[in-house]
């Protein structure tokens, strides 16, 4: 059966106003019955104030895991998955264009669809590629227009081919979707797609969509998301303890050498089958060889296939980077959640420290803000707990023996010395003890707060 073709779209409205501007007339000079009636039609798919771009069932509640996979297509299944790419920026920018010029020109905007747009004879490539792909461009858009008109975030952009990440969503629906033995099957992609499933996917959860995505390096990465029945979260009962030197505790001081020290006086690092792996300064490890290939990139003419070449060196080195970065601060996060109760951390300002000193690169390479990002969810699954202490808390001048603030100490003084008792101690060390005494002060200050107010 033939798809039933629409009688007005967005289209054919902005060829009506093309013809009419280019007889010489404006929009006030149109003739009033042919303007009110496209008026009136236009505003019949108006979008609405409210957003209406989140469709998801709330009658149940899930608890979503994405597994991202590195994927190997064949020559067919990259092409598709290029055209996929490809044709859900198109989409969106005449989208995006079309809603934007309407509204501009004639004061209505248009609740357009994906089928508007293939229903057109010289948009019918559209039709080659994965329906829900399309569908959720315009889903994506309604959201990004919403948060724009309420605030919440700036004008849609539009997106530009090589400079945007190519990338697309598509959904599950009549088992169109399949993950098995390390291979992925797609709409509309060819065959099956080998995938490299480095950790196994967790029983009893339903699949839900997968994004595609090519990084900058030239690699294809799945991410895939499985719903599972939602689960009470593990709450921290740290009121029912007696004693609160009973719970771990642990103090973390950021260092920039080492990322940070904690109230052991351990470094980051950690063991796995037998292997040490320390914290390293990744981008400054690879800056060398990184300032190499921009060097060489310099020299060679933009938008050569040499020039697109060298673009895809520099961004496996900047990948590579970011991976072993990543893996390193899940690894942590993940051991000290599992082990510690309460970790105290100081509740610094990142932005500013990255603008002061000249310690941007080292405080951007550390990522201690991603760090911490990992660590409360982490410590959230396990039911643990991190505290945040004021940064106006003097953790560096305090003696973690006799509680001397010593004022005159300096940034350059890695040890410290207290003038009163005579304490000699690592500086980011001192730091991080005060910092755990400081995490049990305020446990224990909360406690006999909520007896009072019990009684």
């Amino acid at each position: 059966m033939a798809r039933k073709k629409k009688s007005q779209n967005i289209i054919d409205g902005w060829r009506m106003h093309d013809a009419l501007c280019h007889a010489g007339l404006s929009a006030m000079e149109w003739d009033p019955w042919i303007r009110h009636s496209y008026m009136d039609e236009f505003c019949q798919k108006s979008f609405q104030k409210k957003r209406n771009s989140a469709r998801t069932d709330h009658s149940v509640e899930y608890d979503y895991i994405a597994y991202r996979f590195r994927g190997f297509p064949d020559a067919k299944q990259e092409h598709q998955l290029r055209c996929t790419a490809g044709c859900t920026r198109f989409l969106w920018n005449r989208m995006l264009a079309d809603y934007l010029d309407l509204y501009r020109i004639m004061g209505v905007t248009v609740k357009n669809t994906p089928a508007d747009y293939k229903s057109l004879d010289e948009l019918s490539f559209l039709n080659d590629v994965d329906s829900f792909a399309l569908a959720n461009v315009q889903l994506q858009l309604e959201s990004a227009i919403s948060d724009w008109q309420s605030g919440e975030k700036g004008k849609p952009r539009f997106k530009k081919k090589n400079l945007n990440t190519d990338s697309y969503t598509t959904n599950m629906s009549h088992n169109n979707i399949k993950l098995e033995d390390g291979s992925l099957v797609l709409p509309k992609v060819p065959g099956k797609i080998e995938v490299r499933t480095h950790r196994p996917v967790a029983a009893g959860g339903k699949l839900k969509n997968v994004t595609v995505t090519l990084e900058p390096d030239g690699s294809w990465q799945f991410s895939i998301v499985y719903a599972y029945p939602k689960q009470e979260e593990l709450e921290f009962t740290w009121e029912s303890v007696e004693d609160l030197n009973d719970l771990e505790i642990l103090g973390l001081d950021m260092s920039l050498p080492h990322m940070y020290v904690d109230s052991n006086g351990n470094f980051p690092q950690y063991e796995l089958d037998g292997v040490v792996v320390e914290f390293e300064k990744w981008y400054t490890k690879q800056q060398g060889r990184i300032a190499k290939a921009q060097k060489k990139l310099s020299r060679m003419v933009k938008g050569s296939s040499n020039y697109a070449k060298q673009c895809r060196k520099i961004a496996k080195l900047h990948a590579k980077t970011k991976h072993r970065r990543s893996d390193f601060l899940h690894q942590m996060a993940c051991r000290l959640a599992r082990r510690y109760d309460v970790i105290a951390v100081e509740d610094l300002n990142l932005s500013a420290m990255k603008k002061a000193l000249k310690f941007g690169k080292s405080v951007s390479d550390n990522a201690w803000g991603t760090f911490l990002a990992i660590l409360k969810a982490q410590c959230r699954k396990y039911g643990h707990m991190v505290l945040f202490v004021s940064k106006w808390f003097p953790s560096t001048k305090t003696c973690s023996c006799c509680g001397y603030i010593h004022k005159e100490i300096k940034l350059k003084d890695r040890t410290y010395v207290c003038p009163e008792c005579g304490n000699t101690m690592d500086r980011d060390k001192q730091a991080a003890i005060n910092l755990k005494n400081e995490a049990v002060r305020i446990l224990q200050s909360n406690r006999e707060t909520m007896k009072k107010q019990a009684a």
